[in-house]
C-alpha cells in the first residue's frame, strides 16, 4: 500500500467499522477531501514512504471487533488532535473534523483504556506487596477469564431459545 492511499484506508475502515456510511458520510466527498487535506500537508512528498505506515500495520494486530475499537478510538483522537491546528476556514478540513468526531462519539473511551494498560505494564511484579495483592486477585482473574465466553455464549443461546415466532 502506498503512503498516498494510507490515510484514506485508515478512515475508510473507521468509517466501515462504525456504519457512518448511512448516516451523513459518502465515501466519495470524504475521499475528495482527504485528497485536499493531502495537498494542504502536502502528503505526496518522498519522506512520507520513510518508515512505512503508521496506523495501517497497528490495526493488523487488533482483530477482535472490541479491540479494534479500542485501537480507532485512539486513531481517530490523533487525527482529531492534528487537525486542531489545521485551517478550519477550508470547507474539506471542517468536513472531515465533523466526521471524525461524529465517530469519536460512538467509540469507547479508549483513552481511559489505554492508560488502564499502561498502568499495568508500570507495575512492579517483584515488589512483595504487589505480589500478594496480585496473588488475591488470582481466583477472581481466572474467573473472569473462564466465565466471559461461556456467559457471552448463555445469554445468545437464552434470547434465541426465548422467541417463539
Amino acid at each position: 500500500m502506498t503512503s498516498q492511499t494510507c490515510s484514506l484506508f485508515v478512515l475508510s475502515i473507521i468509517m466501515v467499522y462504525f456504519g457512518s456510511f448511512g448516516n451523513s458520510l459518502i465515501l466519495a466527498n470524504l475521499q475528495n477531501d482527504i485528497y485536499d487535506l493531502k495537498a494542504d500537508f502536502n502528503a505526496s512528498l518522498s519522506d512520507v514512504a520513510d518508515g512505512g505506515p503508521i496506523f495501517t500495520e497497528k490495526l493488523k494486530n487488533w482483530t477482535e471487533r472490541n479491540e479494534k475499537r479500542i485501537i480507532l478510538s485512539q486513531i481517530v483522537s490523533m487525527y482529531l488532535e492534528m487537525l486542531e491546528n489545521a485551517d478550519k476556514s477550508k470547507a474539506h478540513v471542517r468536513r472531515i473534523s465533523e466526521e471524525l468526531f461524529t465517530l469519536k462519539r460512538s467509540l469507547p473511551d479508549g483513552l481511559k483504556k489505554l492508560k488502564d494498560l499502561m498502568d499495568l505494564t508500570k507495575l512492579q511484579m517483584s515488589d512483595l506487596k504487589i505480589q500478594r495483592k496480585a496473588v488475591n486477585e488470582l481466583f477472581s482473574v481466572l474467573q473472569t477469564l473462564v466465565e466471559t465466553p461461556t456467559s457471552f455464549k448463555r445469554k445468545r443461546s437464552q434470547s434465541q431459545r426465548r422467541c417463539n415466532c
